[in-house]
């Protein structure tokens, strides 16, 4: 063979004439083409099928089970959804289009906002334009080539990013009359992709920068098979039903007010009610845990944050600081610096530790109104804080009684599946290279005790220190990120704070960062999704409602009514004039847990007909019978209504 050169692919030689493509080199020697997606070449990272041998390469395919592969379609279905845009609505500016975590976005700048029947004829459009499989090709042009392209055709904002990000040749893809600045790799034609679905638009800003020019995002979906896009689009509208602002309003559990401000929460009676019950649990098992308590105000002067280096660190995340009695102030965006005051108000002995201090204390920061969602990024909330002031010694039996209780209080709400992640040193890190290993030890061993399997998440720790992520599934299978333990060098140091030794010298603690649940807000977004407004029984604002059938009844809901109120059974007696339906419906919508139906036969036989949200009737039962067992579920902290 003229031209012949050695290659491997999957670790097996070949030879092949040079320049051949890899996609046809497969098919003319009978792989299953359909199965790949993309492949990956010793020393120059990912290439298309389309890429051309040159000779010694050691090439590995990559086929659709590989997560990378789903990345490539899905990046390739972005292009062809800014192809659609581009023949529907020729005046955009074309953005940037990456794969995300289970789809993909385009950015747009268009003056007129994209309407929900634009989307579905970008749709349709791109359907169209899948049909026509046009071939995807990669060119590489020089730079300043590149750039007359994309000014040629009015795209200012690619000439911006083939300024800022290309090297001396620049890649462009191209499919039909669309071209894109783009590094690849992408899927051979646009034939093969076929289960798409886009979703909605959105505000965003070009680079991220509120600043920019004010950007449209359409977002996506695709998938290699119909199932599974059929499977992703049912999960969606689950998750639709569990949106926590959605189920916030109707429960009346929360709200945000144009008047107050964006990003603060108003909680409202029954949205409080939870709040505190969680509350209280949680000072419950702290003190059971050996912390106490600490409550500390809402502002500091500004030297505070200096010394704690929030001022340098974190000040674009801090609302602007204020001015009275010739001095100072700024509203806090962390507890640590007052726990420290706290600890420095006299001098501690190695005896006192370790000192376990915990608060739910509220912070401010300043969170760009962009990504404010709900309670699930806000701009005040309550931290589940805490703070443990560790001796050197102690600090890997420390990090593992955190856990203990961290898993514990997680399990209580019904979270027992997670992903677990241990971040090591940054680049950019203070602390010696001495302490970086012990604490990264003392987290792992902690992790290692318990039998917690978890994963390193290389250079993500915080410029002070490692630590432990974890992240909690809920009952779709989402990950939330929730609990953090982070271990500080940074602050003993800066703050100086010392402790007596048993041989009379003064030592520097290591302290601990840790929050649980992270933030009540965000928590307590995150438990409405997972339970669907259907709070535990123990957690619920209203545990039992007594429906009567009808106004000469009254009179024996409001005795039953009594009877469990005396028990501390939290109860409601539905005296509307409704008809039993109406009240039966309202009170399903309501989420509360149990009714029970009371008419002539229930008083006649001194019991109650109980019907369970979610579930349907139940049947008769005793008073004092459903009383023990609301107690007993209250009790056990049980998460399900069956009886």
């Amino acid at each position: 063979m003229e031209n012949s050169v050695k290659i491997s692919i999957d670790g097996k030689s070949f030879e092949v004439e040079k320049g051949t493509p890899i996609i046809l080199f497969l098919k003319n020697n009978n792989f299953e083409v359909s199965n790949f997606v993309f492949a990956e070449i010793e020393g120059k990272g990912s290439v298309d099928l389309k890429y051309r041998i040159v000779g010694g390469e050691k090439i590995n395919l990559v086929d659709k089970k590989d997560p990378r592969a789903l990345e490539v379609l899905r990046h390739s279905t972005a292009h062809l959804m800014a192809q659609a845009v581009m023949e529907l609505f020729p005046e955009v500016q074309v953005g940037v289009g990456p794969a995300i975590e289970n789809g993909f976005y385009y950015d747009f700048y268009r003056e007129t906002p994209f309407t929900p029947q634009d989307i579905e004829e970008i749709e349709k459009k791109m359907k169209k334009l899948r049909k026509k499989n046009f071939p995807i090709e990669r060119i590489e042009v020089d730079k300043a080539e590149a750039v007359k392209i994309f000014k040629e055709k009015g795209q200012t904002l690619k000439v911006e990013l083939i300024e800022e990000k290309s090297d001396d040749i620049a890649s462009l893809y191209k499919q039909g009359d669309f071209i894109d600045f783009c590094r690849g790799p992408h899927l051979p034609s646009t034939g093969k992709i076929k289960n798409f679905k886009l979703l909605y638009s959105s505000a965003a800003y070009w680079k991220g920068d509120e600043n920019n020019l004010p950007m449209q995002r359409i977002y996506g979906t695709v998938f290699f098979e119909e199932e599974e896009l059929k499977d992703y689009l049912k999960f969606l509208e689950e998750a639709k039903k569990r949106d926590h602002r959605k189920l916030g309003k109707e429960l009346e559990l929360f709200m945000i007010s144009d008047r107050i401000g964006p990003g603060l929460i108003l909680w409202m009676p029954k949205g409080a009610f939870i709040r505190r019950k969680i509350e209280d649990y949680w000072i419950e098992e702290h003190y059971k845990a050996g912390y106490e308590l600490l409550n500390t105000p809402h502002i500091a002067k500004i030297d505070l944050w200096e010394t704690s280096g929030h001022l340098s660190f974190y000040k674009e995340n801090m609302f602007p600081s204020m001015e009275f009695d010739n001095a100072e102030y700024q509203l806090k965006p962390m507890n640590c610096p007052f726990h420290i005051e706290v600890y420095q108000a006299k001098m501690r002995s190695y005896r006192d530790f370790p000192i376990r201090w915990a608060e739910l204390g509220t912070v401010y920061r300043y969170e760009r109104s962009g990504v404010l969602h709900g309670l699930l990024r806000v701009r005040g909330f309550t931290q589940d804080d805490a703070h443990i002031f560790s001796l050197p010694k102690d600090l890997d039996r420390d990090i593992e009684d955190i856990l203990k209780l961290n898993f514990k209080i997680l399990k209580t709400f019904g979270f027992d599946k997670y992903s677990v992640y241990l971040s090591t040193k940054p680049d950019k890190a203070v602390g010696t290279p001495e302490n970086w290993q012990r604490a990264e030890n003392a987290l792992k061993n902690a992790l290692e005790k318990l039998a917690i399997e978890y994963e390193i998440d290389p250079g993500e720790g915080v410029f002070y220190g490692p630590k432990i992520d974890i992240k909690i599934k809920d009952m779709l299978g989402r990950s939330w990120q929730c609990s953090t333990v982070q271990v500080d060098f940074n602050l003993p140091d800066r703050f100086n704070i010392s402790y007596i030794d048993e041989d009379g010298a003064k030592k520097q603690p290591i302290m601990i960062h840790r929050a649980l649940m992270g933030s009540f807000e965000r928590f307590f977004g995150v438990l409405i999704e997972n339970y669907g407004g259907k709070f535990p029984l123990w957690l619920a604002p209203t545990q039992l409602i007594i429906i009567p059938v009808s106004e000469k009844h009254l009179d024996y809901a409001n005795k039953v009514k009594e009877i469990f109120l005396e028990d501390g059974i939290r109860v409601k007696v539905d005296s509307r004039n409704e008809k039993l339906g109406y009240k039966i419906r309202a009170a399903e919508m309501d989420k509360i847990p149990y009714m029970a139906i009371v008419g002539e036969k229930e008083e006649n036989n001194n019991n109650l007909s109980i019907r369970i949200q979610g579930i349907g009737d139940y049947g008769d039962i005793a008073i004092n019978d459903m009383k023990k067992m609301i107690q007993l579920k209250v009790k056990s902290k049980s998460l399900d209504y069956n009886i």
